[in-house]
C-alpha cells in the first residue's frame, strides 16, 4: 500500500498552494509556470532544484550593505533576502523548518556562530535526517546553546541527551526513561572549547573528556561513542513515527490517517532515513489540497511572500522589527521548542501583519492626480488582488471588498471625486486583501 496521493485537477490555485506551503509563494506569473508541469513534476522542481541562485539585487538598508553580525535587525534581513531571492524556496523553507525543529537562539550564542549554523541546516535541507542529527549534535551553536561543552567524563550534563530524544526524535517520554537520559549523555561527553575576550572559539572533541566506560541505552549495552549515542536515537523503533509525523505538520494542519502516517514511515525507513522521499509524499497527499485545510502563514513566510509577488528586495531595516511584532524574529526562537503556530495570529500580533501590508503597500500607493482606477466594484477588487498575485478570494470575503468598494464609489457626488474615489478605493484594497482571512492563510 502507497501513500495517497492527490488525482484531482492541478492547477494555478493548486500551484500557489503548493508554493506557499513548500516556500513562500508565487513570485508573478510562478504558479502558471509550475501549473503547466503538472502535480509531479512541481513537485520534483521544488525538491531538485535546477538553480540555488539568489536572483535580483543586492539588500541594502539606507544605501549599504547588510551586516548580519553586527547591526541589529540585519541578521533576520540577510536571510529574509535568501527568502526572497531564491530560486530554490523549499531549499530554503527547509532551512527554516529545521531552524525551528533543533531551534536554538542568538539568545546565549554569538550571532556568527547562528550563521555557520544556519549553513549547515541548509546543506542539509533535503538531505538524511540521521547525518543532519549526527551533524547538529557537534556543531559549535548547539554545544553552547544546550550544553554539549559542559558535559564531560566527571560532570555529565543532561540537557542535550534530554532534548535529542523528547524534541529532535522521539517526543516526550516516547520509548525512553530517564536512565535512557543519563546513560545517553554519557555517551555524548567529550566536547569543549576555550574562551577568549572574544567570546567562545575552538570547538573540538578531546577523548579524554569522553566517558569510555560501558552505558546501557534502550536496554542495549556497549561503550558508546557520541556518534553511536545519536544512532541510538534515531534508530529508535518509535523514531520513525515521530518524525514523519513532525514533519507532516509542518505542511498540513490536520494530522496524518493512522495508515497514512504508517506508510510514511515506511518510506523512511526504506530510504535509509532521507528528508526528500518522505517530503515528496506529503507535498503529493491529497490533505495538502483540501481546500478546507488551510494554514496560517508564519510571519516571515507572509513578509518574504509579499516581496515576491511585489518583486521588491530588501531595501529598509523595517522587516526585522515587524516580523518580530508578528512573532518571528529569525535567529531567536522562544525556546528549544521552537516557535508555537497556534499563536501567529492573536490580538498581541494582528496589528504587526497590517504594518506589514502597509510597508508593502504604501511605497506603490497610486495618485489619484495622475492615475486612474475603474468605476467598477468587480474590477477594483480583481486589480487590488492582482498586486499581490492574485489570491484566491472566498465569496463572504470578494463580497464584503465588493460592497466597500460600491458604498466609497457611491459617495462620489461631484466629478473630481468620481476621477479620484476609484484610485483611493483600489489603493484601500490592497491593503483590505493583504490582511484578509484568505491571504493570511494558505
Amino acid at each position: 500500500m502507497a501513500v495517497p496521493a492527490y488525482k484531482g485537477s492541478f492547477g494555478e490555485e493548486q500551484a500557489t498552494r503548493l508554493l506557499w506551503r513548500a516556500g513562500f509563494g508565487p513570485k508573478p506569473g510562478q504558479a502558471a509556470e509550475l501549473a503547466k508541469l503538472g502535480l509531479r513534476g512541481a513537485i520534483r522542481s521544488l525538491t531538485r532544484p535546477e538553480s540555488r541562485r539568489l536572483v535580483g539585487p543586492n539588500p541594502a538598508v539606507d544605501g549599504a550593505p547588510l551586516a548580519p553580525r553586527d547591526a541589529w535587525g540585519h541578521d533576520h534581513l540577510w536571510w529574509l533576502d535568501r527568502m526572497v531571492r531564491t530560486e530554490a524556496p523549499l531549499v530554503e523553507r527547509m532551512t527554516l523548518v529545521w531552524h525551528d525543529w533543533f531551534a536554538t537562539s542568538k539568545d546565549g550564542v554569538p550571532q556568527k556562530l547562528m550563521l555557520r549554523q544556519n549553513a549547515l541546516l541548509r546543506r542539509h535541507a533535503l538531505g538524511n535526517f540521521e547525518r543532519l542529527a549526527v551533524d547538529i549534535t557537534k556543531d559549535p551553536a548547539m554545544l553552547l546553546w544546550l550544553n554539549g561543552t559542559a558535559n564531560n567524563v566527571w560532570n555529565p550534563n543532561e540537557n542535550y541527551a534530554r532534548e535529542l530524544q523528547e524534541l529532535f526524535c522521539l517526543g516526550a517520554g516516547n520509548g525512553y526513561s530517564e536512565g535512557d537520559v543519563r546513560q545517553l549523555a554519557r555517551a555524548l561527553t567529550g566536547f569543549a572549547n576555550d574562551w577568549t575576550d572574544s567570546g567562545p572559539t575552538r570547538f573540538r572533541y578531546e577523548r579524554k573528556l569522553h566517558d569510555d566506560r560501558a552505558k546501557r541505552i534502550y536496554g542495549k549495552k556497549g561503550k558508546f561513542t557520541w556518534q553511536e549515542g545519536v544512532r541510538l536515537v534515531t534508530r529508535h523503533r518509535r523514531h520513525p513515527d515521530f518524525f514523519v509525523t513532525k514533519l507532516w505538520g509542518y505542511f498540513i494542519p490536520t494530522k496524518p490517517s493512522p495508515a497514512t502516517r504508517k506508510q510514511l514511515a515506511k518510506l523512511y525507513l526504506k530510504s535509509g532515513r532521507e528528508v526528500r522521499p518522505v517530503l515528496e509524499a506529503i507535498l503529493a497527499h491529497p490533505d495538502l489540497y483540501d481546500a478546507g485545510k488551510r494554514m496560517v502563514k508564519p510571519p516571515v513566510v507572509q513578509c518574504a511572500g509579499m516581496l515576491r509577488a511585489v518583486g521588491r528586495g530588501i531595501d529598509t531595516p523595517a522587516w526585522s522589527w515587524i516580523c518580530d511584532a508578528a512573532g518571528q524574529y529569525l535567529f531567536l526562537p522562544p525556546n528549544v521548542s521552537g516557535w508555537d503556530d497556534t499563536r501567529w495570529l492573536d490580538t498581541a500580533t494582528f496589528r504587526a501583519r497590517w504594518l506589514m501590508a502597509q510597508h508593502i503597500c504604501e511605497p506603490a500607493r497610486l495618485n489619484p492626480d495622475t492615475q486612474t482606477a475603474p468605476a467598477d466594484p468587480a474590477q477594483l477588487v480583481d486589480q487590488a488582488a492582482a498586486f499581490l498575485g492574485s489570491p484566491k478570494l472566498s465569496g463572504p470575503v470578494r463580497a464584503g471588498l465588493e460592497r466597500y468598494a460600491a458604498d466609497t464609489l457611491a459617495t462620489a457626488d461631484k466629478d473630481w471625486k468620481q476621477k479620484t474615489y476609484p484610485v483611493l478605493a483600489l489603493n484601500a484594497l490592497r491593503m483590505l486583501v493583504a490582511t484578509s482571512p484568505d491571504y493570511l492563510t494558505a
